[in-house]
């Protein structure tokens, strides 16, 4: 099933991403947390993309292929652009299609300082036309509610965005981030500019502080004074950190279904037992 499909029923979708295990280590280890987010009847599970391709060793495009044809969840496999040929994107296409995936978040992929980026393309844009010519793929792509890192300004980075949707993209998975009113008001602009297609919010729960000072590097989200001091509060205790990032999750999900939310994309980070916390205390809204 194409996600515009899940979008087509009116109500809110909840879905979840997971990432591929690391280089050398087997697929199936991810097996076991992909059975317990299967609990939670997500719409669909998008899966990161992972190096490989070029050689058969598709790994992203194998654990979509896991839960579609095993847990029977939709999938949805990310492709990034940056670092491939056309001949490399034709490959993984191909191998999509014989695993009759049918959704793909199509990304530029950050750009490497110590790998020269290849040249066949170079917007996500570039890489949903091409898809586009392909085969017939569900596009998913991303949008940046505090503005991508690179783009001078937000009416540069959503005229941007609406390229991508003009290109083909039928549905857009936003970055993280921690203060509603933020995405309240790109999504005002967006759909001003015309980018009327469903946007999915994306909600990531802080596990520990590490993980959320690296991911606010790479995207720029900011911190609102709410969530900064839960942080500077319970930094010190993991359990207590989790528990509070687990309730700052919940709360932001609350609302954003209440304000009629097109859908909640949850970054899992592959931990289950976050994601079901979540879940659980959100489960009735979305019904």
């Amino acid at each position: 099933m194409k996600i515009s499909q899940l979008f087509a029923e009116g109500k809110c979708v909840f879905s979840c991403e997971v990432f591929p295990p690391k280089r050398n280590v087997p697929a199936d280890t991810i097996y076991s947390t992909l059975a317990e987010l299967k609990k939670l009847s997500p719409a669909f599970i998008s899966v990161t993309y992972g190096a490989g391709g070029t050689d058969g060793d598709n790994i992203t495009g194998e654990i979509a292929s896991y839960i579609k044809t095993e847990l029977e969840t939709e999938s949805c496999a990310h492709l990034t652009c940056v670092s491939n040929t056309r001949s490399d994107i034709d490959i993984l296409l191909e191998d999509l299609k014989k695993r009759e995936i049918e959704n793909i978040l199509a990304l530029r992929g950050d750009i490497n300082p110590e790998r020269p980026p290849k040249n066949d393309f170079r917007y996500a844009c570039d890489l949903i036309s091409y898809i586009k010519e392909k085969g017939d793929f569900h596009i998913s792509a991303a949008c940046y509610p505090e503005c991508h890192i690179e783009a001078p300004d937000m009416d540069t980075d959503i005229a941007h965005l609406r390229e991508k949707v003009n290109a083909g993209a039928d549905h857009l998975m936003s970055q993280l981030f921690f203060d509603n009113d933020i995405f309240y008001r790109f999504l005002d602009k967006a759909r001003g500019a015309g980018v009327n297609v469903p946007v999915e919010a994306g909600i990531m729960p802080v596990i520990n502080k590490k993980q959320i000072e690296r991911m606010v590097s790479l995207c720029g989200a900011s911190l609102p004074s709410k969530f900064t001091r839960m942080m500077a509060r319970y930094e010190n205790s993991p359990e207590a950190l989790r528990d509070a990032g687990i309730a700052y999750a919940v709360d932001q999900i609350a609302d954003l279904i209440s304000s009629g939310a097109d859908g909640i994309h949850l970054y899992t980070m592959n931990n289950p037992y976050v994601a079901e916390k979540i879940y659980s205390s959100v489960a009735g809204l979305l019904r």
